[in-house]
């Protein structure tokens, strides 16, 4: 630290005018807490040793703020005469009022530097305003006159404000005099500040209309990506390239920076100046416009200054699985424009200030993906158990359940808090250990990185983000120990993911997510530049990871495929539904390798929230996705988990769904319904090594027409089987079982089922257990072991079909075995406890007799009520 600076005491603010008030902080962060400091922690919970990242030398904390003006920077890294950034409070005339004067110019020069940078930078944003405006009333326009007056909304009022301001302010510091007045230039500023309320409304839309701009047209795209700003006059450099959405942010900077200027000038200005209720009165104007759009106002800074002058953005954060040295470890990842950086948060010894520990770095010119060859050799990573991923699952359930009852009886905020606590720490390693699509990066000089993510969505988006970065001309570094202390220290104020995505990191007022059936119909797809085999996927997120539940039919060889397929996904708390759009690759020759699994080429990709009050309708929504430069048009409804409870008996004398299972197998003389037989033929015949099998929606509208062939008893059954997509003859099994009048294993048993798979005393669960399946109907046993046996044969071909006992009890479960009405209404409050309270033991239950010993109906029978076993 140089001689005579201080360290900054790291203060929490609720607003910009807390801020504002407190003259220790000259430049704004705002932050966020971070929830139990889990990123401390690997996969074993053990606190993690904390050591120098590799490359590096450890040296002590240095307290540099990347958004200094360059003036004050340079005096605070000064030798013995550096200044202290926070003299005295209030300046009497005499002695102090010389110091202060003294003071107050060097503010001002701080101030018209910065001052000039802003000019540049708007100027250079509305430079291509002109020439886009003039194409816009051409046969071929870049943008329309909508969109550039969306993107560049009030940047040039705010220019000539702001230049109006600099060439007045100009002159009367570089000809100082101490008795000069410029307080009335300041409370000009301040009463045109309405200009920035207007810019600030507008500018999320602004920046949203300028990526969908960027994507659909390559011409706005090379614009929008390098704007050349003029350097300050004395710099060395006469440009820099700073990206359109960078600049877009200025002004929302600025805007801060001027109040607190502000401040500093007060503070350092004798009362009996006459600039001093001047400067009182802009700086009461100002205060009052920001605490008017404080709410609207993202202070996150998104560049830090390198050692160099230059500009280094942040480009994308968030949380990824790194897998090192054989474990699993929560980090935090950077990208910036030059730089790929991989951090944990650690906490200093007081426990109260929190910064990141640099892990590892690469520079981008470094970075290189592996070929498929590089990736097939690579150790393959072992996925994590799924019964011990499902046990995770339930005690989370357990937990949420138990955190509502506490909060419905008032109880103490420490016992929620404990619960909260230990909700955080299952989830934690959930997300820990769910995740399994390898994501691989190697440092040209030999080091290799291996991520793990939840899906082909988050590694498309971290391997595109970095490929842009890369197609500019990027030069190999090596960050000095100050140089890197200086960049994870930024990182802290610059993150913009703050929280480990869990559910106890959210707000209690925030949606806790759909639970029910999205039924999705994917229409069509537009902009492909060439014929190609395609077809598109669909992900929605549940328990804070994304899960594949549904894909299409793949399209030949076209531009313009149309499936028009509907498919019906079941929702465990999902907020989001993700559309991935997918070339097939045929030539194997050509496929890429990763994880020793074919991958075809994602052709874009796109995410719809799932905003309850616009999906619960009985109504289709119709909507379309854009992803890069492509059209996915699709239809979206859904059906909470309440209105799926209800069953409507069949009022046809006739046909097999919604009819009683007894009808059915008494008309036709069977123990096991015909269709039932039929589907678990066909799905062991052609289906059982298809992966997801019994996860994977079929296409609605095959399902429907054979759940309509089997009501009318079809002669043609057999042979539309067997040309049936088999993950269609899987959903109408599913369907089948799910439009009972009553579920399987009946209403009348549910709480005693509830029951026994809660008792921890092993015999005393399995006899009551047998005993329960001994009291259900005939025909309902009989079909309930036939199914067991199936689906015990559908788990033996796991390593190739992907489905385990755990997956297959997770699809089978809630279907087979679920809450009368009348029930559900009298214990449970809301969607979401209906999946807390019941759907895991639900799962349990059907897991419980999948891993029994073979059940032999014959055997059930001849057992007494006491039925007894070897534990």
């Amino acid at each position: 630290m140089a001689a005579g600076g201080r360290r900054r005491r790291p203060l929490r603010y609720q607003s910009l005018a807390a801020l504002v008030e407190d003259s220790q902080w000259p430049f704004l962060f705002l932050v966020s807490d971070f929830s139990y400091g889990a990123e401390d922690y690997d996969a074993e919970g053990h606190e993690e040793q904390k050591g120098p990242p590799e490359g590096s030398e450890t040296m002590p904390y240095i307290d540099e703020s990347p958004t200094m003006s360059p003036q004050l920077s340079a005096r605070s890294q000064g030798g013995g005469d550096s200044i202290s950034p926070t003299p005295p409070e209030g300046l009497a005339p005499g002695v102090e009022a010389g110091k202060g004067l003294e003071m107050r110019k060097l503010v001002l020069s701080g101030f018209l530097a910065s001052e000039e940078i802003y000019i540049n930078q708007l100027e250079a944003l509305l430079l291509p305003m002109k020439p886009l405006k003039a194409t816009a009333t051409t046969s071929q326009p870049v943008l329309t006159i909508q969109q550039i007056e969306t993107i560049f909304y009030k940047i040039q009022d705010i220019y000539e404000i702001h230049k109006e301001f600099y060439d007045n302010l100009c002159p009367k510091v570089q000809q100082w005099d101490s008795q000069v007045t410029m307080g009335h230039l300041f409370q000009k500023l301040a009463s045109q500040l309405g200009v920035y309320k207007a810019f600030v409304d507008n500018y999320k839309v602004a920046l949203e209309t300028a990526e969908k701009c960027s994507q659909s047209n390559n011409q706005f795209q090379k614009i929008s990506e390098e704007l050349k700003v003029k350097g300050p006059k004395d710099s060395k450099d006469s440009h820099t390239s700073v990206t359109m959405e960078a600049l877009l942010y200025k002004p929302i900077d600025r805007v801060t920076r001027s109040t607190l200027v502000l401040h500093d000038l007060l503070k350092h200005t004798p009362v009996d100046h006459p600039d001093y209720p001047l400067l009182q009165d802009a700086l009461r104007i100002s205060q009052n416009f920001l605490s008017s759009i404080n709410e609207d106002i993202d202070p996150r800074r998104t560049a830090v200054t390198t050692p160099k002058g230059e500009t280094r953005q942040l480009v994308k954060d968030g949380f990824l699985v790194e897998v090192s040295e054989s474990s699993r470890k929560l980090r935090h990842v950077f990208l910036f424009t030059d730089v790929l950086l991989c951090a944990k948060l650690k906490k200093t010894s007081a426990g109260k200030h929190q910064q990141y520990d640099c892990k590892w770095y690469i520079p981008l010119a470094d970075l290189v993906f592996p070929s498929p060859e590089e990736s097939e050799a690579s150790p393959q990573v072992h996925p994590f158990p799924d019964h011990e991923l499902e046990d995770m699952k339930m005690k989370i359930s357990a937990l949420k359940s138990e955190i509502q009852k506490e909060k419905a009886n008032k109880g103490q905020s420490r016992a929620i808090e404990r619960l909260k606590k230990k909700m955080f720490e299952n989830e934690f390693l959930l997300l820990l250990n769910s995740p399994t699509i390898p994501f691989r990066i190697h440092n040209r000089n030999g080091k290799s990185y291996l991520f793990l993510l939840s899906s082909d969505y988050e590694r498309s988006e971290w391997r595109e983000a970095i490929q842009k970065l890369q197609k500019k001309d990027l030069q190999a570094f090596v960050l000095s120990s100050v140089e890197l202390q200086v960049l994870t220290g930024s990182c802290f104020k610059l993150r913009t993911v703050h929280n480990i995505p869990v559910t106890s990191n959210k707000d209690d007022d925030e949606s806790p997510g759909l639970y029910g059936f999205l039924h999705v119909i994917v229409h069509s797809a537009k902009g492909f530049k060439q014929s190609a085999n395609l077809y598109c996927t669909l992900e929605v997120d549940s328990f804070g990871y994304f899960v594949s539940k549904a894909k299409t039919r793949v399209f030949r060889d076209t531009t313009e495929p149309k499936w028009d397929e509907e498919f019906e996904i079941e929702l465990e708390g999902s907020q989001s539904l993700r559309i991935l759009c997918y070339e097939k690759c045929y030539d194997k020759t050509k496929v890429n390798k990763d994880n020793n699994e074919i991958v075809d080429k994602i052709m874009g990709k796109g995410q719809i929230q799932l905003d309850p009050q616009t999906v619960e309708s009985k109504n289709w929504h119709t909507d379309v996705i854009e992803m890069n430069g492509i059209k996915v048009e699709f239809s979206m409804k859904f059906t909470s988990r309440d209105m799926s409870l209800k069953r409507t008996p069949s009022k046809k004398q006739t046909g097999v769904f919604g009819v009683k299972i007894s009808v059915v197998t008494k008309r036709e003389r069977s123990k096991v319904p015909y269709i039932v037989r039929q589907c678990i033929e066909e799905v062991e015949k052609r289906g059982i090594e298809e992966v997801g099998i019994y996860r994977i929606s079929g296409v609605a509208t095959d399902i429907q027409a054979l759940k309509a062939v089997f009501d009318a008893n079809n002669k043609d059954i057999l042979l539309m089987l067997s040309d049936m997509d088999i993950n269609a003859i899987a959903g109408t099994l599913k369907l089948y079982f799910r439009e009972l009048p009553e579920p399987l294993l009946t209403d009348r048993l549910y709480p005693a089922f509830m029951e026994g798979i809660a008792l921890s005393d092993p015999a005393a669960k399995e006899n009551c257990m047998m005993h329960l399946l001994r009291s259900l109907p005939d025909p309902n046993l009989i079909t309930f072991l036939f199914l067991l046996e199936h689906l015990k044969r559908v788990a033996e071909k796991e390593p190739i079909n992907k489905m385990s006992l755990h997956n297959l009890a997770t699809v089978f479960g809630p279907t087979l075995l679920r809450p009368s009405e009348v029930e559900s209404k009298a214990h449970l409050t809301s969607a979401a406890d209906i999946w807390s309270h019941d759907v895991m033991a639900q799962v349990q239950v059907l897991l419980y007799y999948l891993q029994h010993p073979p059940i032999s109906f014959a055997e059930l029978k001849r057992n007494t009520l006491y039925f007894s076993t070897d534990v």
